[in-house]
């Protein structure tokens, strides 16, 4: 089991235009089934990304706070998050009857269990036509995991891990290994997959493997990095 380092950075005063390590951190990433991902850092701190209905429950055990990129229900499970007690962000305008969650706007900066984070994108991908029309946040930990959502939105930083979506009715193949591209992350692992078979899933991560440049890797749900 490998645990990767999340760099978190910052401006230093000596050197000006340029941004510094500071410090190192370790975070365990662990893979559930389709979109969510549960961080751990060493000494404390549980962060949790899109819970959904697909999802498998141990993900929230231990958490002491969760992310979630917009409202649909592979995304957060509402009866699982209403008993957490924990804290819940969300797209400030999601529409999600019944959960009680802090409200993040686009660009914002805020600290969720111990880790930096802040907010990306606004809108989830198009369908067909102006469908779905929902707010969606890409979530950037600790300047150096990012969490895209149903997007795929660059960000505008440097990305060290990417959660890369690889199969839904919003996203062609060709997109997901673009997207990867255009942000150039020392890693890349496939979320947004809990909709398609064993032969789908290989032919997918056949296709990133080999278009990335060695940046991609599968993780399979309950496999940890």
């Amino acid at each position: 089991m490998a645990l990767v380092r999340l760099r978190r950075r910052v401006v230093g005063r000596a050197c000006v235009g340029r941004r510094i390590p500071v410090r190192l951190t370790r975070v365990r990433i662990t893979k559930y089934t389709h979109s969510c991902v549960r961080l751990e850092r060493d000494g404390g701190g549980v962060l949790v990304i899109d819970p959904g209905v697909w999802s498998e429950s141990e993900a929230l055990v231990g958490a002491d706070a969760v992310l979630v990129t917009h409202e649909h229900s592979d995304h957060v499970d509402l009866l699982r998050l209403q008993g957490l007690g924990i804290p819940v962000y969300a797209p400030e305008t999601a529409r999600i009857p019944g959960l009680d969650f802090v409200g993040v706007a686009p660009g914002e900066d805020f600290g969720a269990a111990g880790f930096e984070v802040s907010a990306h994108g606004g809108r989830h991908a198009r369908v067909y036509g102006d469908l779905p029309d929902c707010a969606n946040l890409g979530y950037l930990v600790e300047n150096s995991l990012y969490h895209p959502g149903d997007s795929l939105h660059v960000p505008g930083r440097p990305v060290e891990t990417l959660l890369v979506p690889l199969q839904g009715s919003w996203l062609k193949t060709d997109e997901a290994i673009d997207f990867v591209r255009a942000i150039e992350p020392e890693r890349a692992y496939g979320i947004h997959d809990g909709q398609i078979n064993e032969r789908g899933l290989s032919s997918l991560n056949g296709w990133l493997t080999q278009e990335c440049d060695g940046r991609y890797r599968r993780l399979p749900p309950g496999a940890t990095a």
